[in-house]
Parts: structure tokens; sequence; C-alpha cells
């Protein structure tokens, strides 16, 4: 009887210890959900802004903590949602009526944070946790912004022009490009740079422009941090053949009345020369 039950004992504990270890899978298998974020988001100024953030095996995460933070910040959280709603007191001032999640996504593992109205300020790494299940993931934010150049004539004589390009309200710094009507670049003076006291800056640049013929010209300002591009054209018109003959026209009158007035002078000094030798001859 007793090799018997240690038998039967010894022919049952491989079953036993593959149910354990099955179960044990199973609860290290729900409680490890990883994070996905993507590494960096570009928002322009102004604008509203989703940092995307899903865990990969979907939790209910409504009745959880979700902490998002930015490093760096003091208080460094920018909005903390714990047992189904927003902890306002931990919140940093900055971030006030700014930020949300989207409570009826949570319960799907989406726990990504939009941000209204965002500033220059906004701009940095951010990090998301969630404390029950140790995960957590970082994505930084580029703001950007950019305004429209705006071209202006310098100086217009015959045969060129110069036009002056300028641009105010970007972020980060800018380049700016002179172009011609088949995209080349052209050749044009430094582009000068002011910073403002809204750390926004302002480019502009001149380019001189022969008429020889009708040409387009197109200012371009890209940030490409941001992938941002703003354009304006001018169209720079050829050199009018009539205009630039009227000086020698105007030359060629002037020069013929010369002649006229030269002639008529001449012919009167003749003519007085001629009367005078008539009367000495009649005295005689």
């Amino acid at each position: 009887m007793a090799l018997q039950e240690i038998s039967v004992m010894f022919t049952h504990r491989p079953s036993a210890f593959s149910a354990a270890v099955l179960l044990l899978t199973l609860v290290l298998c729900r409680g490890k959900s990883h994070l996905v974020c993507p590494s960096q988001v570009v928002a322009m100024m102004g604008d509203d802004v989703v940092l995307p953030c899903q865990l990969k095996l979907a939790v209910d995460t409504n009745a959880e903590t979700v902490n998002w933070i930015k490093p760096g910040l003091d208080p460094n959280v920018v909005h903390l949602h714990f047992d189904g709603q927003l902890v306002f007191e931990n919140q940093n001032p900055s971030y006030h009526f700014r930020t949300r999640v989207f409570v009826d996504e949570l319960i799907k593992g989406n726990v990504s944070l939009k941000i209204f109205k965002v500033k220059l300020s906004d701009e940095g790494a951010y990090r998301c946790s969630i404390p029950w299940i140790r995960e957590e993931a970082s994505i930084v934010l580029t703001v950007g912004s950019a305004s429209t150049p705006v071209i202006k004539v310098i100086s217009n004589v015959s045969s060129r022009v110069v036009l002056q390009c300028e641009s105010a309200g970007w972020y980060p710094e800018p380049e700016l490009l002179w172009l011609d009507g088949e995209g080349k670049l052209l050749s044009a003076g430094p582009t000068e740079t002011l910073r403002g006291p809204d750390d926004l800056y302002t480019v502009s640049s001149r380019v001189t422009v022969e008429k020889r013929h009708s040409n387009n010209i197109t200012c371009r300002v890209q940030q490409r941090n941001t992938n941002q591009s703003r354009e304006t054209h001018k169209h720079v018109p050829g050199e009018d053949i009539s205009d630039s003959t009227l000086p020698i026209c105007v030359n060629v009158q002037a020069a013929f009345l010369v002649c006229i007035i030269v002639m008529l002078i001449t012919w009167k000094l003749k003519q007085k020369q001629s009367d005078h030798r008539t009367d000495r001859q009649k005295k005689i």
C-alpha cells in the first residue's frame, strides 16, 4: 500500500507543477502590458496637440493612476488621473484647464494626453507612468511657429530691382531662401535674424534681380525640425523696350532742335551781314 501511494503521488506531481506554471504565466501576462508612445510629436503654437500613448494589451485604467509629468518642471505634474478624475491640486499651474485624458478610452488602454492651446514653454520631454503595472514611457513635444513672408520693392531702376523679404513670428530659428522662376537658388545678401522677447524669430534678406527678362521670384522661409515652410511670390517684369528707348528719342529730338536753332542763328547772322553790305554799296 505504501508503495502504491508513493507511486500515485509521484505520477500526479508533474500535472500539479504544470498547473502552477500555467497559473503563474497567466498572472504575469495579465500584469505585463507594454506602454507604446511615439518618440516625438510636433505641434504649432496655439494649436491643440495629443501626446499619444497606448497600452499594447488593453487594460481598464479608468480607476487606476495615470500620471503625466514633465521632468525639470516644478511641480512636474502635468496631469494626474486618479480614481477616475483629475487631481487638480498636484497639477502645475501653467497647465490648469489645458489638459485632459480620454476618459472614455481608458478602458481600452488609451492613456494619451491632450494639451490645449500649445505654448512655446510646453516644448520638452514628457513622461507617462502607470504605477500599478510599473510601466512608463517618454515622448518629446516640439513646438513650432510660422508666418507668411512679405516681399517689398526697395529700389527699381531701369535694369534691376532690389527686393526685400521679411517674415516674423518663427520658432525655432528658420532659414530664408530666394528662388527664381525655375526653382533655382538666387545669390542674395546675408540673412538678418532677430530674436524677440517672446523668443520668436524674425528673418529678412535682400536680393538684386536683373530685369533682362520677365521672372517670378520666390521668397521661401522654412524650418526643417518642425517641417514648416511658407513662401511668397513676386513677379518682376522684364525691361520695357519703350522705356529704354525713350531717353534716346529725347536726346535725338533735343539734338535736332539744337541744330535747327544753330541753323537759324547762322542764317540770321548771314542775313545781317548781307544787309550791311547792301547798305554800304548804296552809300557809295
